[in-house]
């Protein structure tokens, strides 16, 4: 369904080149208001008129040449006002090289996101690709969706339906959420067949519904498990659709390997939930966790792989005649002659029953992407010190006034990556409490004050918040799999040469990534001693491959 809104902006300043640009951005003049300015003052100017009317701006191209300031300045100025604009700096052919080692410096800091050359002639696709990836992501995060495939029909502070948009963000999926008191509310409760419940799900893939729970809905768009013919034996189960199962099935089904997904949740894992990933081979100007996720799932699909999401695995046996494991779940049976298991890691628990308690009212474990855009104008606090959280910081600085990323260390560094340790430092919005916790929190229904402690000086100081986002670290999530599986103290799954001596069968260890048990195969942050990045788990997904073609083959 189609509803006409304001055009967003695109924002071009230079001084020499503004109508070559304003005639290069003519593609985009459909869907954006393109605005031009020569000075610094003109585009300021133009900036604050177009935030007073509240026109969005969705992305801020700036010259390389600007005379009166540098086009970082610029943008440390403007981004105060709009900080969920995309930012790009373009130069002239003849300054491109000559101006790049002054700005290449505020690229890897996160102070803009793209500096591009000026197109040299019609079609420059290369820099047409740039420009729309930005406007993509600037689109899927901020601005709301215009063609909607599902609708939802809830009042406000409902946990289930933030967790169910949480999961059609996390699987680009465009939707909208109504509250029953408008037209379009009403209209979708009129058809509800019964006393409605909240939220109602309106989609294409199940009638008009009211879901207990988000696998429900991930059921009704993905299918079950028990679609698959009992009958049929497949080479490969992987279970878990984090970076590392996606690898596996892409690389397994394009090997020719009969392949099958399950997923508890939304395909992309903990990584699926990052705003943006800048430090990914082969991506320079980041992508986002969802993008990639989604991508990695498609190519798996050309191969063949089928996927089924919203299942959690609840055991894995031998079956009768022992040549095959069988994979359950609530939603059916598959039968494999190999499983990798692929299941990631969950957040760590804060333990404090009044926080706990409003876990989905202001409270949330992961990034929760779908709930930034509620924080405008609020006080959030991110708890941890691991690359998840630096990047949720960074995203919800886009929308609330302030963001603290609280941590018991006494740096970031210890933890995080430096570029992410970089666009913190510069990020104004951003700022960092070290060798703090939380220790009490609470609000009339929801989430309004944090008492934070010290842990030197056991002082306590309350501070208001309008969120709280808790990314606590890494526990393993594997008490489904078999007794015989050999897990280290953490519980975290030991492979190859990490299994005890005392297991090998005749002298030698399992291959590189398989378990104790025969045909069981475990890749990612599952895994003991996996490096816990999402570079590391993709590659270890990929080469689990191998081990089970010669698995198959006896």
């Amino acid at each position: 369904m189609l509803y006409p809104v304001t055009n967003p902006a695109i924002v071009l300043v230079s001084p020499d080149h503004v109508e070559f640009l304003a005639d290069e951005f003519g593609r985009y003049s459909r869907d954006y208001d393109l605005h031009g300015a020569t000075t610094f003052e003109d585009g300021a100017r133009l900036v604050k008129r177009l935030d007073a009317v509240g026109d969005p701006i969705a992305l801020m191209v700036v010259d390389s040449a600007l005379r009166e300031t540098t086009p970082i300045q610029t943008f440390g100025k403007w981004r105060q006002l709009v900080p969920t604009a995309k930012r790009v700096v373009v130069a002239h052919w003849d300054r491109f090289l000559a101006d790049a080692p002054s700005l290449r410096a505020g690229l890897a800091t996160g102070k803009y996101d793209a500096y591009l050359l000026m197109p040299r002639g019609v079609r420059d696709e290369e820099f047409h690709t740039a420009i729309t990836e930005l406007l993509s992501d600037w689109g899927s995060t901020v601005a709301e969706p215009e063609v909607e495939t599902v609708r939802l029909v809830s009042p406000s502070g409902v946990p289930l339906t933030l967790a169910i948009r949480d999961f059609l963000d996390r699987m680009g999926m465009p939707h909208r959420t109504y509250d029953p008191a408008t037209e379009v509310g009403r209209e979708i409760v009129a058809r509800y067949d019964g006393e409605a419940s909240y939220p109602l799900v309106d989609s294409p893939y199940r009638e008009l519904h009211a879901p207990s729970s988000v696998r429900e809905v991930a059921a009704a768009v993905y299918g079950r498990p028990d679609d698959i013919d009992v009958d049929t034996v497949v080479d490969l189960c992987v279970v878990g659709a984090g970076p590392a199962g996606l690898a596996a099935a892409v690389y397994g089904s394009s090997e020719g390997l009969d392949t099958v997904v399950v997923e508890a949740e939304a395909v992309g894992g903990q990584a699926g939930t990052s705003s943006m990933i800048r430090n990914y081979l082969g991506f320079p100007r980041g992508i986002s966790g969802m993008r990639l996720a989604l991508r990695a799932r498609n190519q798996a699909l050309r191969f063949g792989t089928r996927f089924f999401t919203g299942w959690e695995v609840t055991s894995v046996d031998a079956c009768a005649h022992g040549d095959h494991h069988v994979v359950r779940t609530d939603g059916g049976e598959i039968h494999a002659r190999s499983v990798v298991v692929a299941t990631g890691v969950r957040y760590r628990k804060l333990g404090i029953d009044r926080v706990e308690a409003m876990v989905g009212q202001g409270v949330f474990y992961g990034s929760a992407m779908s709930a930034a855009r509620e924080l405008e104008g609020q006080h959030v606090v991110v708890v941890g010190g691991g690359n998840s959280a630096g990047q949720a910081a960074l995203h919800l600085a886009r929308f609330a006034r302030s963001v603290t990323i609280l941590i018991r260390r006494e740096a970031l560094e210890e933890t995080m990556s430096s570029y992410l340790v970089k666009e913190i430092d510069w990020n104004p919005r951003v700022s960092v409490r070290t060798g703090s916790e939380i220790c009490d929190g609470g609000g009339e229904g929801r989430l309004g004050w944090l008492d934070i402690r010290h842990r030197t000086s056991g002082e306590v100081d309350r501070v208001e918040v309008g969120g709280l986002f808790l990314l606590l670290g890494a526990e393993p999530h594997c008490e489904w799999l078999p007794a015989g599986v050999t897990r280290d103290e953490r519980g975290f799954v030991l492979t190859g040469r990490d299994v005890p001596t005392t297991e090998w069968v005749d002298g030698l260890p399992p291959a590189n990534l398989a378990t104790t048990v025969p045909g069981l195969f475990a890749v990612g942050d599952i895994r003991a001693g996996s490096m816990k990045r999402v570079a590391a788990a993709s590659g270890e997904g990929a080469s689990v491959v191998p081990l089970v073609h010669a698995w198959l083959a006896g």
